[in-house]
């Protein structure tokens, strides 16, 4: 089967729930919460949870697991990066039961076009938790505008087609 045709699978209106990982943030100034939020609903698709939580294990945890119980998808923004704070891939890629490389991988590489070598800062990562996915990107608006509009709504539907194919 062609990839077009694996297309026509791709499950349409998915819930999905925003989690903005940051100790600054609030839901006036999230800009990039704001955009994953708009750019989602443009496509169809339904958001399920928003919440803001610090850079703190147990909150961005706990926030992900709540949004994991009525979401298709979960996408993250926030603590990707290589501070001391930014802990969100530790925290959240022990919840995955498979990784999905080729997403960070060519989120760095695009990001590469526009920002140079800082794109390798970046440990943007996207994964299966249960049937569900999750996506982890920067907090940047321009990061995440890319993300959404190279990479995850033109696949996000599919890749669920697939993670839930019996």
């Amino acid at each position: 089967m062609s990839h077009l045709e694996h297309h026509k699978e791709a499950l349409k209106n998915l819930r999905c729930a925003v989690v903005t990982i940051s100790d600054t943030r609030t839901e006036e100034n999230d800009d990039s919460g704001r955009a994953i939020r708009e750019l989602l609903k443009s496509q169809g698709h339904e958001i399920s949870d928003y919440t803001i939580v610090k850079d703190e294990s147990g909150p961005i945890r706990n926030a992900v697991m709540k949004a994991m119980e009525t979401s298709d998808a979960v996408i993250c923004n926030g603590g990707t990066g290589i501070s001391s704070r930014d802990i969100t891939i530790e925290t959240l890629e022990p919840l995955m039961n498979r990784t999905v490389e080729g997403f960070g991988e060519l989120f760095r590489s695009l990001s590469f076009d526009e920002i140079g070598s800082s794109a390798m800062l970046s440990r943007a990562v996207a994964g299966v938790v249960d049937k569900n996915l999750l996506f982890c990107l920067p907090g940047s608006p321009n990061a995440v505008k890319l993300a959404m509009e190279k990479l995850i709504l033109p696949e996000m539907g599919h890749m669920l087609s697939q993670v839930r194919k019996e």
